[in-house]
């Protein structure tokens, strides 16, 4: 079966007839298309022919982008239950208050939405390979569908994204390229390494596909209020999302206002956007009455899936939804998300991801500030499960470095302004790229030792000194072995992490000093490690340069990539 619909460009108006699969605007090149549908003859399809219909996303088809429904990839996506939140409507005093229970896909999250017409429109085009960034669930989702399809998958993740997060997501097959920055930092290196391998790169809140799969949330949400009345189709009063990049508000929100335009529901819900205080670059920008958003440049959620510190376009976009038809920005910091994780679970007996409890969260600190009224019906996107990595998270909290050169310099000068003058730390320990130090030094580096615990920083080191030249190269895993693997190769450089097992990277440092076969190794120390001034002392004078992990990839790490995987 096959059907016909238009697309529009938003930026300068052109239209035409949808026959292939569109990126970007003939026209203009725009990249923020809109789809025409002809919402009159699915209003009287969907009237007659949908209760004999499956329940999932794919029900709804007719408005959706695929033109034949042989092209469909599925896995039963979609169909998930609307829970009435029972104990916690008692707590809060809002009786109404529903969780759309996303936990329940393929893959345990809406994603998996996302993912079904994402891949369903490149099978239809006839695309075998697909580049996508990811905080984690993406990944995932894309490659479960892209495993059932026969699409190669090149995931590229942020270095916040768990392990067991990028097991999974290779366990499908999938290329996983793992970048040692944060997730806007990814997203370019993705595109980067799409562009020079001429693949089809997933865009995210800019495609067509992402945005359309989430108004099949709206659908469902409006029948099942429907149901639960007695009146066919129904909207709540609010609908609740923490968001990163804003696709999922803005596709139910599409989903929504085509209902309403068919007839089929009487108002348009309100929209809350919620966002952790550490990442908030939406909330503060729409508080500050800011047209386009403020970028978080560093942020600080230990929330990984929602630390995105530059939504792009869709600020705007959500701004002016809620400025039109009501609603809210609100944010709520990560320990406030976690309590919620346990009243959910505690509660209504929903284990859910800590990005679904920042939702939670909002919502408690909604009725609060009395912004819903006890009347309202409230439904919340409960948007995946509770993946098992949460005390992981909050350990690499511990170590992650959010150290930036103004402020350590400023550190040691008011430390040294209480001792003697000295070379500045800053000059003492240079802190640059690696293939910057590795120039430096010349020539005279044939031989290398990498001192490093975590395996897949082992291995992206080594892609970076492989690309550069062809070193002899040898690596260790704790401190004890490291010291003996320099006590017997005498390498021309050490590339040295200060926390390891056993002997930390300053004792192997002290031990080299103090031999005089290895005192003269040039060092590169290679750290997560929050430095402290006492810390610097211990290092100047003694190591070649500093470098901070996931700071000093950038180009570098796309370059190793690029020529290894050639």
């Amino acid at each position: 079966m096959t059907k016909s619909f238009s697309y529009k460009c938003t930026s300068c108006g052109y239209t035409d007839e949808y026959t292939k699969l569109v990126g970007t605007c003939p026209e203009c090149g725009g990249e923020w298309l809109e789809l025409i549908y002809n919402l009159n003859e699915t209003a009287y399809i969907w009237r007659h022919e949908l209760p004999q219909r499956d329940r999932t996303m794919w029900r709804y088809w007719e408005l959706l982008p695929i033109l034949d429904k042989k092209h469909i990839v599925s896995m039963g996506e979609g169909g998930t239950p609307l829970l009435r939140a029972e104990n916690l409507g008692a707590m809060l005093g809002r009786r109404n208050i529903f969780i759309k229970d996303e936990r329940q896909g393929p893959t345990a999250s809406f994603k998996d939405r996302q993912a079904s017409l994402a891949i369903s429109v490149l099978k239809e085009a006839d695309i075998k390979e697909l580049v996508v960034a990811s905080t984690g669930n993406v990944a995932i989702s894309y490659s479960a569908y892209c495993a059932r399809s026969g699409i190669k998958l090149w995931a590229f993740l942020d270095s916040n994204v768990p392990h067991e997060k990028m097991r999974e997501v290779t366990l499908y097959g999938t290329e996983v390229i793992k970048v040692s920055s944060n997730y806007d930092r990814t997203k370019q290196v993705a595109a980067q390494f799409a562009k020079y391998r001429s693949l089809f790169l997933d865009k995210g809140v800019k495609g067509i596909s992402a945005r359309e799969a989430m108004k099949t949330l709206a659908f469902e949400i409006a029948e099942q209020i429907g149901r639960i009345r007695g009146v066919g189709w129904a909207a709540p009063d609010w609908y609740i999302q923490a968001v990163s990049g804003g696709m999922g508000p803005i596709g139910v929100w599409q989903g929504f206002y085509e209902l309403y335009r068919m007839g089929l529901i009487k108002k348009i819900p309100k929209l809350a956007i919620i966002q952790t205080d550490g990442c908030a670059p939406m909330v503060n920008s729409f508080h500050k009455g800011l047209e386009t958003c403020e970028i978080v440049q560093n942020p600080a959620s230990i929330i990984n899936v929602l630390a995105t510190g530059n939504p792009g376009p869709a600020y705007p976009y959500l701004r002016n939804l809620v400025l039109t038809y009501g609603g809210a920005f609100v944010k709520v910091d990560d320990q406030a998300s976690f309590r919620a994780m346990r009243v959910m679970a505690q509660m209504e007996g929903l284990s859910m991801e800590p990005a679904a409890a920042v939702a939670c969260a909002g919502l408690i600190k909604m009725v609060q500030e009395q912004l819903i009224s006890p009347n309202e019906t409230v439904v919340i996107n409960a948007s995946g499960h509770t993946f098992p990595v949460e005390k992981q998270i909050l350990e690499n909290e511990i170590v992650r470095s959010h150290i930036r050169v103004q402020n350590l310099e400023k550190e040691v000068v008011e430390e040294d302004n209480k001792t003697e003058p000295r070379q500045r730390t800053s000059e003492a320990l240079p802190q640059e790229g690696l293939l910057t130090a590795l120039r430096r030094l010349d020539d005279r580096v044939q031989s290398i030792v990498i001192i490093e615990d975590e395996l897949d920083a082992r291995v992206l080191l080594r892609r970076i000194l492989q690309y550069t030249r062809k070193y002899n190269i040898f690596e260790a895993a704790d401190g004890n072995s490291g010291i003996n693997l320099i006590r017997t190769e005498k390498p021309d450089l050490v590339l040295l992490d200060l926390m390891l097992p056993g002997i930390d990277g300053f004792t192997i440092l002290d031990m080299m000093k103090a031999d005089v076969e290895l005192r003269d190794i040039p060092v590169i120390v290679i750290t997560a490690k929050d430095l402290t001034s006492k810390d610097y002392k211990r290092l100047s004078g003694r190591v070649e340069s500093l470098l901070q992990k996931g700071e000093f990839m950038e180009e570098e790490l796309f370059e190793s990539i690029r020529d290894v995987l050639k």
